[in-house]
């Protein structure tokens, strides 16, 4: 690997940094400004008019559709820097599920899809959703648990099942819903993705599920659809590949968390160290002390050890590695470190840490769900369990 990066790209980097920093971080003021979606929608248009006009939009995106048409490698440490606030991947269209749900589109939607769904979504004219997780006994991280069923009536789908955790379907124009159209088929030969306006007859939003941390734009949804019917254009990619477009989403929707996860963990190590150098305690600045060194030397170093984590599996995926172990191993760990580098930041500043008059107690809540979400650790522990067993088995045989 060449860990050298590009002049014009620590440029870019460095410009969204500053625009979070002047631009984003003074609107986190205003993030339960509204009870039910957090920052005010005319704030948010705001911001993102401005990161338009700063040529900072959409940063995954090919030019063509108003993005900066970044790689997988080129975006890691441009959404570390969006990252520096959870409000700031919102602010430049890049982020969860929207950056997921345009990545999976300009991938395999056709010509039609792309002028209704992708286009309006890049510009930021309407939002979207992801409907694949189901509530027990349905499908959570095992896929072949899926129950919400599509059945070809004539020329039409009609799809029957219940959803939750759908985020942004609050606020979405449309979903993409994960159904089983082949009952007989292995769970990852019969599922298929279908493209939904969320004004489609039979499409019921129960609620926004309540939650920790804080309020998340269009909310994490309870959805059932009743007798849904779309036509064929509705069908995203191939009957029959819906597990196989998931994983083209996934993959690198992981490392794009990880990502921006990282951002929020470096400032929470910058609250910390700025604290423990102000903060006089036992005759001297809490920096001086080493138990609190120590907290700041760990923080830092297992930060470290995830970005280089995320570079290398970025690295493989654009090599045309499925890099699911190494894909694995950085979600565990990366979202392993940011609970604990809060954890420590909340420590180190005591009894400031736990007030809201820092915003570390808000990232803790929200950071915790890291750890299931996109897959939870115990999940990717399995993965890269069976990967080394399997490497295991196979030198013993060649021994």
């Amino acid at each position: 690997m060449d860990f050298k990066i590009a002049p014009e790209l620590q440029t870019l980097t460095q410009r969204v940094r500053t625009f979070i920093d002047q631009e984003v971080i003074p609107l986190e003021a205003h993030a339960y400004d509204d009870p039910v979606e957090g920052l005010p929608l005319p704030l948010l248009q705001e911001v993102r008019d401005k990161a338009k006009q700063a040529g900072l939009w959409c940063p995954t995106m090919p030019p063509e559709l108003g993005g900066l048409g970044l790689s997988l490698q080129e975006i890691v440490p441009v959404f570390e820097a969006a990252g520096r606030s959870l409000l700031g991947p919102l602010a430049l269209n890049c982020s969860a599920p929207d950056e997921g749900n345009m990545h999976l589109l300009n991938m395999f939607a056709n010509a039609d899809q792309r002028e209704k769904y992708l286009k309006p979504l890049a510009n930021g004219d309407i939002f979207s959703a992801f409907a694949m997780t189901e509530p027990a006994p349905g499908a959570g991280s095992d896929p072949s648990m899926l129950k919400t069923t599509a059945v070809l009536e004539g020329d039409h789908w009609v799809i029957n099942g219940h959803k939750w955790w759908t985020t942004g379907a609050g606020l979405a124009s449309f979903l993409i819903i994960m159904a089983r159209t082949d009952p007989d088929s292995a769970a990852r030969g019969g599922a298929t993705l279908f493209l939904a306006p969320i004004d489609s007859p039979g499409i019921e939003i129960i609620r926004r599920i309540s939650h920790m941390g804080e309020p998340d734009l269009g909310g994490h949804c309870e959805i059932k659809f009743h007798n849904v019917r779309l036509g064929p254009e509705a069908v995203l990619g191939e009957v029959g590949r819906g597990f196989a477009l998931v994983q083209a989403r996934l993959g690198p929707a992981r490392l794009t968390h990880c990502m921006r996860w990282t951002g929020i963990a470096q400032r929470a190590l910058e609250i910390a160290t700025a604290y423990a150098t102000q903060r006089e305690a036992f005759g001297s600045s809490l920096s001086g002390h080493q138990a609190i060194q120590w907290m700041l030397a760990d923080s830092a170093t297992e930060l470290h050890a995830g970005r280089l984590m995320i570079q290398q599996a970025a690295w493989l995926l654009e090599q045309g590695d499925q890099a699911r172990q190494e894909a694995s191993m950085t979600k565990v760990f990366v979202a392993e470190t940011v609970h604990r580098v809060i954890d420590r930041a909340i420590q180190i500043c005591g009894g400031l840490g736990i007030s809201d008059d820092l915003p570390l107690s808000k990232w803790y809540q929200a950071a915790r769900a890291f750890r299931i979400y996109d897959g939870a650790s115990e999940v990717h522990r399995m993965v890269v369990a069976r990967g080394v067993i399997k490497a295991y088995g196979h030198a013993s045989t060649t021994h």
